[in-house]
């Protein structure tokens, strides 16, 4: 089956852990085969959404942000629940990273390759955190979930370049800045297994956030737009997030943030500060 078709064709299942399964298998698939033939790979076709797109399994229950509760890392709860947040992330990478590969047509064969082989990753990510999980006596969907991720990558169907400034290289992104500090209170709270298991997603994000800014300068290249200028327009266009410091400039910069790129993010963070204290809260 042709990758983009075989893509879609996994964000059509409603099965979590046959679809990261199959997103490694895919991901192999892709990454063995250097050259595809035309019968493997055929970028330029349009490929329809199908009714019902995509596929859902009934847990979790999907809420707004505002409406999941705040748990302490004192209870092992808290903090079943704190890792069953990054499950979700992890499994909606995958979805993104398949839907990135399936639905634009006319890239190089790269960018397929480039997001087959991160839906691989996530779905690692997703099952190692699932493992983590079970052997506390939980499993995904156990706790509720918002769908923030998924909402950006439909308000971004439409536009390539879009969705590469405001997924990865925004959303996923905020990983880069988020990860470290959850490891200090995982540490404190003497989840040493979950820190590591973090360590690995922290490592492979770097190099994921790092196609987003790949792609998505090469796409500005190939249109003549600038890519800081075009993505404050299209941030403003998309109602992308604001994105809050500290910045995680290291993890950043491997991804390959330019310093003009830090500047305007630490500016536009500046912005919603008012005598020290965030306008917004």
């Amino acid at each position: 089956m042709e990758w983009r078709t075989a893509a879609r064709l996994i964000l059509q299942g409603s099965d979590t852990q046959a679809m990261a399964q199959a997103a490694q298998a895919l991901a192999q698939q892709a990454l063995q085969q250097a050259e595809p033939s035309l019968a493997e790979l055929d970028t330029q076709a349009a490929l329809a959404t199908p009714s019902g797109f995509p596929g859902l399994p009934e847990r979790p229950r999907l809420v707004p942000p505002q409406g999941l509760p705040r748990r302490s890392l004192h209870t092992a709860e808290g903090k079943a629940a704190l890792m069953h947040a990054v499950a979700h992330i992890e499994m909606n990478a995958i979805r993104l990273a398949l839907d990135a590969a399936w639905r634009f047509a006319g890239m190089p064969t790269a960018y397929y390759q480039d997001w087959l082989r991160i839906a691989g990753e996530e779905a690692l990510h997703f099952q190692l955190v699932c493992g983590w999980l079970a052997q506390r006596g939980h499993a995904y969907g156990d706790f509720d979930a918002h769908h923030g991720l998924w909402d950006m990558v439909e308000r971004t169907r439409d536009d390539v370049t879009a969705r590469m400034a405001l997924v990865p290289r925004t959303l996923e992104a905020r990983g880069l800045d988020a990860t470290p500090p959850m490891q200090q209170r995982l540490a404190v709270a003497g989840e040493a297994d979950a820190v590591a298991v973090l360590d690995v997603i922290l490592r492979d994000e770097v190099g994921h956030v790092a196609v987003g800014n790949h792609w998505y300068r090469w796409l500005c290249e190939r249109q003549g737009l600038d890519p800081v200028s075009h993505y404050a327009h299209l941030c403003r266009v998309h109602r992308a997030p604001r994105l809050r410091g500290p910045f995680n400039r290291d993890a950043r910069r491997q991804a390959g943030f330019s310093d003009a790129e830090m500047l305007a993010l630490e500016a536009a963070d500046a912005e919603v500060s008012v005598g020290g204290r965030r306008a917004d809260g």
